[in-house]
């Protein structure tokens, strides 16, 4: 008898052991991103990358650190792509919700904001699709960035056209939001070296529809070709417009986005032969396996295909399942921090990253995904080839504008 009470007393412990040795926590993610407005068609898709990723996590068993195990929850706010918006929401998530990890970040404007001060907090910062240069450019040593800046895309894509023949260009665009101008800065310069120029740079807004009055002064011009810059609804419209006025050259342009979301404002028909001058992206011709499976989770899941940009949302979730289990805390953001620094690109990962010196993230906090050119072909985008793209001179000319 005595025998058997000492074994239940063994057993009793050892299940209090157990218990205590391997403990369930929650660890919260912030999600800051455009979800209504103009900037959703990159926003929303960006959260729900990253809401699908942590359900991923959850059910393979969450994060391991230690004996503990965190299961993901997600608190998702809208900026608007609005620089106030921004940094009110990452506040909140700070301050009243206690996030140390903030992620999303689809427009430069508002992630310009949060960036700006983002240095002085105990939190960890991983920016999307925003493309700005500037974003990463100060070095801010907890901000990482798995989209490639602007320019780095905007050089590759002058040389591309102007190999093509193309000597005078005309631009539609943004011009004003700085990474398109960033972006046309760098494609001039290549252009220029190949002996094509620039002829016309014609503005659009956000929200403008009518492009008719820029497309008529680009005619009388009569470019080679035409490169357009812009959100996905404006770039729509002037392909198609275009068309509507009898304008048979080559269309390139920056714009990224679904052909579900072009076909909102063009038929495939005045879609066709389009070129989009981009980072690679979520084409699954120039990806692996991870492509095709993250398409056809994210397309059952929430009924719609993914954006080509979403996957940047997503692949910051496993960055941060993968520092954080090496770095052995999710309390710890220095600890973190200097996992994600040492970090090779994660298994899990979608995109296609072209590592420096080893590691995902350069000295910046910059990861570069390949470029790409991809041309509409009937009804949808074809992945035509790479883009010739060098990291390692990018990498060391972002880190001489630090101020």
């Amino acid at each position: 008898m005595k025998t058997l009470k000492k074994l239940m007393a063994t057993a009793v412990v050892g299940a209090f052991s157990v218990g205590a040795m391997a403990a369930e926590k929650e660890l919260v993610l912030g999600v800051n991103d455009a979800l209504t407005g103009p900037g959703a068609v990159y926003g929303l898709p960006q959260s729900n990358a990253v809401q699908m990723a942590a359900e991923e996590i959850n059910a393979r068993g969450g994060i391991k650190v230690g004996s503990d195990t965190y299961k993901i929850k997600v608190i998702s706010n809208d900026d608007k792509a609005n620089p106030t918006e921004a940094t009110n929401s990452v506040r909140k998530l700070i301050d009243r919700d206690n996030v140390k990890y903030l992620l999303g970040f689809c427009c430069s404007g508002s992630t310009s904001a949060v960036a700006s001060f983002i240095g002085k907090e105990n939190a960890v910062m991983l920016v999307g699709n925003a493309a700005e240069r500037a974003i990463t450019a100060n070095g801010t040593p907890n901000l990482f960035r798995t989209r490639p800046p602007a320019d780095f895309t905007g050089a590759a894509a002058g040389t591309f056209v102007a190999k093509r023949g193309a000597k005078t260009i005309a631009v539609i665009g943004s011009l004003d939001v700085s990474f398109y101008a960033q972006y046309l800065e760098a494609f001039e310069r290549e252009l220029l070296k190949a002996g094509g120029k620039i002829v016309a740079k014609e503005t659009f807004g956000l929200k403008d529809r009518d492009m008719t009055p820029q497309l008529t002064k680009v005619r009388a011009l009569n470019p080679d070709a035409l490169l357009v810059l812009g959100y996905v609804e404006p770039a729509a419209f002037v392909y198609r417009q275009a068309i509507e006025l009898g304008m048979k050259l080559p269309r390139y342009g920056f714009t990224s986005g679904s052909e579900e979301q072009f076909l909102r404002v063009a038929t495939s028909e005045q879609m066709e032969g389009v070129w989009d001058l981009r980072p690679t992206e979520l084409t699954v011709e120039a990806l692996d396996a991870n492509a095709k499976t993250y398409v056809a989770n994210y397309t059952k899941k929430f009924g719609v295909a993914p954006s080509p940009s979403s996957p940047y949302a997503y692949d910051q979730v496993y960055v941060l399942k993968n520092a954080i289990e090496s770095a052995g805390s999710a309390d710890d953001t220095n600890k973190v921090l200097a996992a994600i620094r040492k970090l090779t690109v994660p298994k899990e990962a979608v995109m296609k990253y072209l590592p420096t010196s080893g590691t995902m993230f350069d000295v910046n906090g910059q990861a570069y995904t390949s470029n790409g050119a991809f041309q509409w072909q009937k009804g949808k985008w074809i992945y035509v080839s790479d883009l010739p793209s060098d990291t390692k001179t990018y990498s060391d000319f972002l880190r001489s504008l630090r101020k």
